[in-house]
């Protein structure tokens, strides 16, 4: 914790003395605009704004054990049915980003048949989001799965009205990419190959 605090103290300290970053955070202020909603794992090795190199206000992040995406149906409220919802109809970005990630720990624990009694939150989760038909684990084959898992996301978004919506409108375009940890890599799904394929 004490490097998180010393980063803190060094943000304040460049705000200070720099009058433009503290233009940028006034603006923060003033309401945010961001360029896509950016749905990835929980992962602590996954950090969005260092894949992208976006600055603050440009990305709306959604993150979930395993980047998954709850099915949408009539009347559901949770946080993940509400980001979605508030990304379309109120900040009306017009890209959804899908990352999924190598090494995923949820694929990877499903692959494992791993026993989460001691986890039921976790254990539950991962039954009801997650494909049964999972690979044994080996890192191509649980790759393969995560890849797998993020297009079945991305085609749970168009389950959502208020993405349907957009999509019909020609106003939101979706995206399915896959985060190498061990090499930085990022690869994005072709439709028309049906392939994930560098960015």
């Amino acid at each position: 914790m004490d490097t998180f605090i010393e980063q803190a103290r060094k943000l304040n300290a460049r705000i200070a003395e720099h009058p433009e970053e503290r233009e940028l955070f006034g603006r923060l202020a003033e309401g945010q605009a961001p360029l896509a909603l950016f749905i990835t794992c929980s992962d602590s090795r996954v950090i969005p704004s260092l894949i992208t190199g976006a600055r603050p206000g440009e990305l709306f992040e959604l993150r979930t054990a395993g980047n998954a995406v709850p099915a949408y149906h009539e009347g559901m409220a949770c946080s993940e049915a509400a980001t979605i919802e508030y990304a379309m109809r109120v900040l009306k970005v017009s890209d959804i980003v899908v990352c999924g990630h190598s090494h995923c720990g949820a694929v990877g624990a499903r692959a494992r048949a791993e026993n989460l009694d001691g986890a039921p939150a976790v254990r539950d989760w991962l039954a009801r989001e997650f494909s049964a038909e999972l690979p044994q684990d080996d890192s191509l084959a649980v790759a393969g799965a995560v890849q797998r898992h993020v297009r079945e996301q991305v085609d749970r978004l168009r389950g959502y009205p208020c993405v349907r919506e957009r999509l019909d409108a020609g106003e939101v375009t979706l995206h399915g990419w896959f985060y190498e940890v061990h090499t930085g890599l990022v690869l994005t799904h072709d439709r028309e190959l049906d392939a994930f394929v560098p960015v």
